[in-house]
């Protein structure tokens, strides 16, 4: 049983098969012109094998591509030297997507982790927090600093700089001031970024 597509315009044997197929290509088509889509009287057509066939008139280009039932898609759309190709549209998309996939799964997020502080910071609670820092920065991610003022401390701003210094003293090793300590309302907040290899 043949059925037209009202996708793509052509009739399909397989109705369930190659319908989906073309409702698929409709959905996943980002800007590239497939098939009847295509405007171009004549066309550089690009066999599936990758050889060049030459220049051919539209209607010839469809037809090889329906031989082979695979789809005509419009690679360079130059109104001087229009390219096309035949090949598995649907198939191209999903490898297309997949690779998108695996950049982005291979591909490092930073975060943003946070050390706090206070003007009486013991010195042990000092060496834990910038080991922690310097794990953070090792890892890729960036470090907020945070010195927090609270009721009469927000008189001793100028202390804070001193904690802050002292801090990238101990991590300048493992990162650097990405951007310097500034007061943001009863806190003052300083961004360490790992050192660049």
């Amino acid at each position: 049983m043949f059925v037209r597509c009202g996708v793509c315009g052509r009739e399909h044997p397989f109705f369930l098969l190659f319908y989906w197929r073309c409702i698929n290509i409709g959905r996943q088509n980002k800007g590239m012109t497939v098939n009847d889509q295509i405007r171009f009287p004549k066309v550089r057509l690009i066999d599936s094998d990758g050889e060049m066939v030459g220049v051919v008139p539209i209607e010839k280009a469809r037809q090889m591509a329906e031989e082979r039932m695979l789809d005509l898609v419009l690679i360079s759309p130059s109104p001087d030297n229009p390219v096309c190709k035949i090949m598995d549209y649907g198939k191209y998309m999903f490898e297309q997507a997949k690779r998108e996939r695996e950049a982005r799964k291979n591909q490092k997020v930073t975060e943003v982790k946070e050390v706090g502080l206070k003007l009486t910071t013991e010195e042990h609670d000092l060496s834990y927090k910038t080991r922690n820092a310097c794990r953070f920065l090792d890892d890729g991610d960036r470090v907020k600093v945070v010195v927090k003022f609270r009721g009469r401390e927000m008189a001793y701003t100028s202390r804070g700089y001193e904690v802050m210094r002292n801090f990238v003293e101990h991590c300048k090793d493992h990162g650097q001031v990405d951007r310097p300590p500034k007061m943001e309302g009863r806190n003052m907040v300083m961004y360490l970024a790992p050192i660049k290899k």
